[in-house]
């Protein structure tokens, strides 16, 4: 969803367009069910009762290793925090995802963290409905603070890319593709946004809310709603450089193993538009993918207030693109101008029958939730759930791997007959 979205029950049932889902995707129901939530700790939430949904089930990584995965705290004390002035710093929780050389004794990662969880549970995120999914006991495949393969060449080190999910969403919204990514060789560092995203649970037990964020919206006019979109991406770009600084630091072995000349960020919606702006301002990133987010800040698409990559395009370094059903580079005016500008190989790839949100874990795990298939097409569209993420693992990792990894399987030269629903979008 998106900041306009956030106004009125009537705006999210007329705003269908591709412009409404491309825009900073917000979770309305963090405002309307959630109310003023202050921040609050893991111990006020863990008292209440369990949610009570089906335990979900995310699909298995493809690549061969096992994963590993822990979650760090990282302060930047050369900023103030944007949302919350009087915080002299700015404080991120990571999570680390990375293949594992044994798992043995390692309990498995939960999906997120309880305070966080419970805080998703009240938003009814994406179509689900409230205690719809257990997301406390939803379980990855992952094991927490698994010893980490290193690899035999390129010095024992690892490619490493930074994911942001969409505004509003929670780190770990992308985790069907993060771990995959990581079973396939790479380190990935997902990040929350905090004051942004619904909840997120530091190790002290608070859970800090986006209260923030809300409280800005309910103040911002109609017309000065691009500069608080604005607000939004600057701070994601900061929070994304910040940790591509502390990269050679992460913890349990994690800093010596990463190649740090070998840099990829990606992400959905607001989080793949803060991929190419970060990409755009930041050396260090070889390569990127957007994940069908807009790179102007408006809630609909106009060819106005473009972000400074999409007025002038990345420089030889390569970007992909993959949007959703007949959304691309000759349909969404930012796209187009980005396109334009470009000077670096570069892919638009259309997923058809797909939806904004297809581009998640959302697509895993609606179908599972009890809903109708009326639900499922409004959220996810009719591209087959199965299908659509085994599409969206293969062409990134694909392209990851051409660009960072050192091979190349040419799935990304042109279609392919092993996934037909993917439409590579022309000149």
């Amino acid at each position: 969803m998106n900041l306009r979205d956030l106004r009125s029950p009537r705006s999210r049932a007329s705003g269908r367009s591709r412009g409404g889902a491309l825009a900073l995707g917000l979770a309305v129901a963090t405002v309307l069910a959630a109310g003023a939530a202050a921040p609050v700790s893991a111990q006020d939430t863990g008292g209440a009762p369990e949610a009570h949904g089906v335990r979900a089930a995310l699909p298995a990584p493809t690549g061969p290793h096992a994963v590993g995965t822990f979650s760090t705290r990282l302060v930047d004390r050369s900023r103030h925090d944007p949302w919350v002035t009087s915080q002299p710093y700015r404080e991120l929780m990571v999570g680390v995802w990375y293949p594992a050389r044994a798992t043995g004794g390692h309990p498995v990662a939960p999906y997120m963290a309880k305070g966080a969880a419970a805080r998703w549970n009240a938003a009814a995120p994406h179509g689900i409905p409230k205690d719809a999914v257990d997301w406390a006991g939803l379980r990855t495949h992952a094991r927490q603070g698994a010893p980490l393969k290193r690899p035999a060449g390129n010095g024992g080190r690892l490619p490493v890319l930074v994911y942001s999910a969409g505004a509003n969403d929670p780190r770990t919204w992308g985790t069907a593709l993060v771990e995959d990514l990581a079973s396939r060789g790479y380190v990935v560092v997902t990040v929350d946004h905090t004051y942004e995203s619904p909840g997120v649970e530091f190790p002290d037990g608070s859970v800090k809310t986006d209260k923030p964020l809300r409280d800005a919206l309910a103040q911002t006019s109609p017309e000065k709603l691009p500069q608080l979109m604005k607000k939004v991406l600057d701070t994601r770009v900061a929070d994304d450089k910040f940790v591509l600084d502390r990269l050679g630091a992460l913890p349990h072995g994690l800093g010596r193993a990463v190649d740090r000349n070998r840099v990829g960020v990606f992400g959905h919606s607001a989080g793949g538009m803060a991929a190419a702006e970060t990409m755009y301002e930041d050396k260090r990133v070889r390569a990127g993918v957007n994940l069908d987010g807009t790179l102007e800040h408006n809630a609909q698409p106009q060819g106005t207030n473009l972000t400074p990559v999409a007025r002038h395009g990345l420089d030889h370094r390569p970007f992909l693109l993959m949007g959703r059903d007949g959304s691309d580079h000759t349909t969404e005016s930012s796209w187009g101008s980005f396109w334009k500008h470009g000077k670096g190989w570069k892919r638009d790839l259309n997923l058809r029958g797909s939806k904004h949100q297809t581009y998640t874990d959302l697509a895993a795990l609606l179908p599972q939730a009890g809903v109708g298939r009326d639900v499922v097409e409004k959220n996810i569209g009719t591209v087959d759930p199965a299908r659509a993420t085994a599409a969206q693992r293969a062409y990134v990792a694909s392209f990851f791997d051409r660009w960072l990894g050192g091979r190349d399987d040419h799935l990304l030269d042109g279609p392919s007959a092993r996934y037909p629903q993917v439409r590579f979008v022309e000149e």
